[in-house]
């Protein structure tokens, strides 16, 4: 199987996950605010239809949300508009179009030819291949889901294939928070313990002023950082800050370091 073929079976993973854990939810449970600013259970459902429905040319909203207080940027104002536009409508006729749409979605992605996924296009990461845009947006629905989730208390999904690839797209950031943010001296080396259910163990090593990823250490690590894949998400997505979530991380060695690399694990848009 190619790899955007795997990569849609793991959108459409997630999609199937996400109608079965809203299928069962009352109104009250639709209005229950996440961890993203403003938004309830209904609201992150609204973000993903929008998306979608934007990408399979079914266009967008021309909806002006009057409150834009949250937004940080053009994306986050054009998701604003499309959540607000849902806001009068139940929870229930929210999951009928999420439904509607991503049987849309998946009727076009699942016919289109392998040329539409190697064509170059714009993404939130900026210029690539629309293949890695659907990587993108798997991450980002998985990630809506565990938002929704959390806010329930209804964990789930949490060491699927999509949990997998949100991880793996995540620590891909962790030599910049590592180097340039948390300014790990020249020559110094840190783990980073992914304790599961994603179990990832990251070497770093700050070579030339650059950190790097490294197979194995040459020298003893100055700082080791622990914590689990869920919390390790909540803090790179930017949903509970280091103070927030501190019962779920630990350092050793250089504590000073270890927080300042936790302050700056956040590198969503």
């Amino acid at each position: 199987m190619s790899d955007y073929k795997i990569t849609l079976a793991n959108l459409f993973d997630t999609i199937g996950s996400l109608h079965d854990l809203c299928a069962s939810l009352s109104e009250a449970q639709f209005e229950v605010q996440t961890q993203c600013p403003g938004w309830s259970v209904k609201d992150n459902l609204s973000h993903i239809i929008g998306t979608e429905k934007s990408m399979t040319g079914q266009g967008s909203t021309t909806h002006r949300a009057t409150s834009l207080e949250h937004v940080k940027n053009p994306i986050g104002e054009m998701n604003e508009h499309e959540v607000d536009s849902r806001r009068a409508m139940s929870g229930k006729d929210v999951l009928n179009e999420f439904d509607q749409a991503m049987a849309a979605r998946r009727a076009q992605l699942e016919s289109a030819p392998e040329e539409y996924f190697t064509k170059e296009t714009m993404t939130p990461m900026g210029k690539n291949t629309m293949a890695e845009f659907m990587h993108i947006r798997v991450m980002d629905c998985w990630v809506h889901e565990q938002d929704i989730r959390r806010a329930l208390n209804i964990p789930g999904s949490q060491d699927s294939a999509s949990a997998e690839l949100t991880v793996n797209r995540l620590c891909r950031t962790l030599p910049i928070v590592v180097g340039k943010r948390a300014a790990t001296p020249e020559g110094s080396s840190v783990v980073i313990h992914i304790t599961g259910p994603i179990v990832r163990d990251i070497s770093i090593t700050v070579i030339n002023g650059r950190a790097t990823v490294v197979e194995s250490l040459t020298n003893a690590p100055v700082m080791e950082l622990s914590f689990d894949s869920n919390t390790f998400v909540e803090l790179a997505t930017g949903r509970a800050t280091a103070q927030e979530v501190r019962s779920k991380w630990k350092v050793t060695g250089d504590i000073e370091l270890g927080e300042r690399t936790v302050g700056a694990i956040n590198m969503m848009i």
